[in-house]
């Protein structure tokens, strides 16, 4: 059981894990399903293993250094093992305008400077590449081009309206 400890204490010094993550890194080192099960009881008592403040954590850093969307988001939790009802309560503190500005600020981010808006060919060519980098951060297509749109007209000279 100490082996099984010691495992789970390096582990959650790495970095806060969820209950199914540590589960199955005491199943990579062989240790025994009853022994991991008691090992992770007896840390879940003792408040060290808590998936609901994972998914919280989990929620907040990826949402912030990554910029995902809800979507993404609770893929990687159920991912993670956390159930479905744990990973809403975590999304709840992203608020749908949270998620937008946060695509907004992917899509400034990623434009080039120098492109030329006026050309259709470059916008709709900038408009896919935005889009699906969007999409790839688990935006709904439909909002991912409605914003890369919004924010390629906030951009493009007072003449596009003659596209």
């Amino acid at each position: 059981m100490s082996v099984a400890q010691a495992i789970v204490y390096r582990q959650l010094t790495a970095s806060p894990k969820s209950r199914l993550q540590l589960a199955r890194k005491l199943a990579e080192r062989n240790i025994p399903e009853e022994v991991a099960e008691a090992v992770l009881d007896r840390f879940q008592e003792v408040r060290l293993i808590n998936d609901a403040e994972f998914a919280d954590t989990w929620v907040r850093s990826r949402a912030q250094s990554r910029k995902l969307a809800k979507g993404a988001l609770r893929r990687e939790l159920a991912d993670k093992g956390i159930d479905q009802e744990t990973a809403a309560a975590a999304l709840e503190q992203l608020s749908d305008a949270d998620e937008e500005a946060a695509a907004r600020q992917l899509v400034e981010r990623k434009l080039r400077p120098g492109m030329d808006l006026r050309e259709r060919s470059e916008r709709d060519k900038a408009t896919r590449r935005l889009a699906s980098m969007l999409a790839r951060k688990g935006y709904q297509p439909s909002q991912a081009f409605r914003i890369v749109n919004e924010v390629l007209d906030g951009h493009a000279p007072a003449d596009h309206a003659e596209r």
